[in-house]
């Protein structure tokens, strides 16, 4: 076998025998060697997650203690997801040109090393600093996962496996609020970071020793090293896809067919995202991860501050009731992993946004008066939002080629990182001028943006990924 191509192998050899190889990887069901992976991928996402959410609990102590404005909160929270702007992108880009897997080890590293860096912190300007370094790290991190978790995926199920993966990120969220309505009371907020950082570090160990994506691999004609992973696959079970005694004539159809899609690709660059065939489909998913982590992100990260400010609640009982949404997003992922293969990845979505707006504007409506009509409505509309989050990071890398996929993958994140880090310093300004029933209808109002591009998404439900993208 090659690995690398070379003169005596055709192009049109090479794209032949890329097509078997990526036939086997489509051939195999899904078993333990694929749960092995994606749990520790999804060991670097739950790490991810805790991060990304540890300020939200450690702010209210913070107001406190060192006098923070509205503002200054907002500001906060938007400086990890600035760093995560960069981050999307930078990492977006190096995993193309040096693989998922270290560049993934890379990310995790900096962010866990940072969250402890951020406990050490003194005052207001040390922490926007140490969370803008290590929302580089954080923004690396998921887009790439979700680019290497989706290349080793089969097309029949792929939503339900790819999902159930993704399920760690609202676990890591759940982690992060009930560690810290439990953290922070009872020994400070420094330690919130610590328990971050520390066993991020430790999961460095295991990220070393996972496969590279055999469809990167082959998509860089190291068909070598890819044959080498394929083969562990199918050692790992004796069942198949399809019986090559009973379907030879469809096995070689659907191999000649991936070939001639090969034989035609060109050279990955960024450009292309924004050629006739990805246009649409790059502006569509921009506006989906915009407008659906203004609204997720906005309301999941100021709703421990504003049980505290708003309406007066003791400091552990505002962390406890605000860690009751994040309980429910994880039961809403659950369902969306089970129902999604079924309901269609468009329609999902489409239903996300219409429910999620109707709750907000109820609230709205109602002048968000209770600190229980908060916790029961804004809690519900996050719950749904959150599904779509998750569902946005199964779809984003289903609408792109290999060669391009993380790099498209993370520009698409990027405009996540600009809306939630500008949800939370809005509502903040919202808040302070015209009050919290202005900030629920501002995120009502998003949501009919979010509906209009969901309007305009392609169906890829138990499809290929190399027959999605050409």
């Amino acid at each position: 076998m090659y690995d690398h191509p070379t003169p005596a192998m055709s192009e049109q050899d090479g794209a032949h025998h890329a097509a078997q190889l990526l036939f086997r990887i489509e051939n195999v069901p899904f078993t333990r060697w694929h749960t092995k992976a994606r749990v520790v991928m999804g060991s670097a996402t739950f790490f991810d997650a805790f991060d990304a959410l540890a300020l939200a609990f450690v702010l209210p102590v913070l107001v406190g203690l060192w006098h923070l404005t509205t503002v200054q909160v907002g500001v906060l929270i938007a400086a990890g997801y600035l760093g995560q702007v960069i981050g999307a992108l930078l990492f977006g880009s190096l995993a193309e040109r040096y693989g998922r897997v270290p560049i993934v080890a890379v990310a995790v590293g900096l962010m866990s090393a940072m969250s402890i860096v951020c406990a050490l912190s003194g005052n207001f300007l040390m922490l926007f600093v140490m969370r803008f370094i290590q929302g580089i790290g954080v923004g690396g991190e998921v887009p790439i996962a979700a680019a290497y978790i989706n290349e080793l995926s089969q097309a029949n199920g792929r939503g339900r496996f790819f999902i159930l993966y993704e399920l760690i990120f609202p676990l890591g969220l759940l982690a992060a609020a009930q560690v810290g309505s439990f953290v922070v009371p009872r020994f400070g907020w420094e330690y919130m970071f610590l328990v971050g950082g520390v066993p991020g570090l430790l999961i460095l160990i295991f990220l070393a020793r996972l496969p590279e994506s055999p469809r990167w691999l082959i998509s860089k004609g190291r068909f070598e090293k890819a044959e080498e992973i394929i083969r562990t696959i199918e050692a790992s079970t004796s069942k198949r896809s399809l019986d090559p005694t009973n379907n030879r004539q469809e096995i070689a159809s659907r191999v000649e067919s991936l070939a001639l899609g090969l034989r035609s690709q060109k050279r990955a660059s960024w450009k292309e995202l924004f050629s006739p065939v990805y246009r649409p489909r790059t502006m569509v998913v921009w506006v989906l991860w915009a407008t659906s982590y203004f609204v997720a992100n906005g309301i999941n990260n100021w709703l421990p501050t504003l049980y505290k400010t708003v309406y007066n609640m003791p400091l552990q009982e505002a962390l406890r009731v605000a860690s009751l949404t994040n309980v429910l997003s994880v039961v809403a992922v659950l369902g969306c992993a089970l129902l999604v293969d079924r309901v269609g990845r468009r329609r999902w979505a489409m239903g996300c946004f219409v429910l999620c707006g109707a709750l907000l504007g109820v609230l709205a409506a109602l002048g968000a008066k209770s600190a229980l009509s908060v916790m029961i409505l804004a809690s519900s509309a996050y719950a749904v939002m959150g599904t779509t989050t998750v569902l946005l990071y199964l779809y984003t890398p289903e609408i792109y080629p290999t060669r391009m996929r993380a790099i498209g993958t993370g520009l698409a994140t990027s405009w996540l990182r600009v809306a939630s880090a500008t949800a939370p310093a809005v509502a903040g300004i919202v808040l302070s001028g015209q009050g919290i029933a202005a900030v629920f209808l501002m995120f009502a109002l998003a949501n009919v943006i979010g509906l209009l591009a969901a309007m305009r998404m392609i169906e890829t439900t138990n499809r290929a990924l190399e027959d999605i993208s050409p």
